[in-house]
């Protein structure tokens, strides 16, 4: 039985993934798997039996992701399994910037009592409320990702002018984009020229903290609205505070309420709804499962954080999955160890990111375990895994 430990309340669509083989618990020991959505696992102590954590979402902040790379545990994320929720709170986002939606529904909740006058004041009153319609204008879409492009789509087909920036742009997500979409190489172009401007991109804590501060807000139109589904870190609020107070900013709509931006006037803050609907955690769930799965049962390794992409077919009954540091050398000095045993590899894949490479190899038969020490004790080697 494979313990899978969920550290958060994971949607129940899982018991249909996992098979009777599992045990899927938030009480169990020596997990070879966890599970978990907003659980902050800086300070956790991982179990030596954990060789997988996979996040049902797309952020990972709240992962020691590299100290795990570090112990041979791969991390997963879901990317793209919430983007039409995210998308979908955007919408609603560019709404809110736009009208004083919001604001006109509390004024309506002081009328309770007034009996026979709430008619004549909601048409005396409703002049104070009036705002923009976003059809013609210009939208910003910083980050062309699975939710990027989905906004950057949907903006489209509300009739806006859509400019999207992203200097990581795949082919695959170019595909994606409306024809009409058109892609900028400058953020100043962008910020120029847009009426509403959305984040759509990580954060680093290293790199782009307040990415949005007091020189990018300069740079943009007087009045612009901007909306915030990706990461509250990624703005400077006491920039943004200012901003709004002058003018400048029109709106901040933000899904990241912090305490210094809560109750200003103008800042609409959202209680992290990004990625909070019923089908979101289930697709998010379904995925988390199906990955942490292949990988404890195949070795296959799809939507890793800390570890390339490497997967293969089995073509045997035996295989070792090797995560190792990506030097020199280091493949032929695996091949050989197995080599120097007469077995024969029927299939091999070796890939490589950053600092980080996964070794996939298919056995004719069984590596014994004394070669499984020597490939363990090559430098560079950080776990050796045999699935059979």
């Amino acid at each position: 039985m494979k313990n899978i430990l969920t550290l958060n309340s994971i949607s129940p669509v899982i018991n249909d993934i996992f098979d009777k083989s599992y045990n899927v618990s938030a009480d169990c020991d020596k997990p070879v798997g966890i599970m978990l959505r907003s659980f902050k696992m800086h300070d956790y102590e991982l179990d030596q039996n954990t060789v997988a954590v996979a996040r049902a979402g797309a952020g990972v902040n709240n992962i020691p992701v590299e100290k795990y790379a570090e112990q041979g545990v791969v991390v997963f994320n879901t990317p793209g399994a919430n983007a039409n929720a995210v998308k979908e709170l955007v919408l609603a986002g560019l709404l809110l910037g736009s009208r004083k939606i919001v604001d006109a529904i509390d004024w309506v909740k002081t009328l309770k009592g007034k009996g026979d006058e709430v008619g004549k004041l909601v048409e005396k009153g409703k002049s104070n409320f009036g705002g923009y319609e976003i059809k013609g204008k210009k939208l910003g879409v910083i980050g062309l990702g699975a939710i990027g492009a989905l906004v950057a789509n949907a903006g489209d087909k509300l009739g806006m002018s859509v400019i999207g920036y992203d200097p990581f742009l795949s082919v695959d997500a170019a595909l994606r984009l409306s024809t009409h979409v058109k892609v900028v190489k400058s953020l100043d172009v962008l910020f120029e020229e847009c009426d509403y401007i959305t984040l759509h991109i990580p954060y680093i804590a290293n790199q782009n903290k307040g990415f949005i501060n007091a020189e990018a807000l300069s740079k943009m139109k007087n009045g612009v609205v901007i909306i915030n589904c990706a990461r509250g870190e990624l703005i400077d609020n006491g920039d943004m505070i200012t901003a709004v107070n002058s003018g400048k900013v029109a709106r901040y709509v933000c899904d990241f309420p912090a305490d210094e931006i809560i109750g200003i006037e103008n800042i609409v803050c959202i209680p992290h709804l990004g990625a909070s609907t019923e089908e979101a955690e289930d697709n998010c769930a379904v995925m988390a499962s199906k990955q942490l799965i292949d990988y404890i049962e195949n070795g296959n390794i799809i939507n890793s954080v800390n570890y390339p992409a490497c997967s293969m077919p089995r073509t045997t009954d035996f295989r070792l999955v090797i995560l190792h540091k990506n030097i020199n050398n280091i493949l032929a000095q695996i091949t050989t160890v197995v080599g120097n045993e007469g077995i024969n590899i029927s299939n091999m894949s070796n890939k490589s990111r950053g600092d980080y490479a996964v070794t996939i190899l298919d056995t004719d038969v069984e590596v014994s375990e004394q070669s499984i020490k020597h490939i363990q004790d090559v430098d560079g080697i950080i776990k050796v895994r045999e699935i059979r």
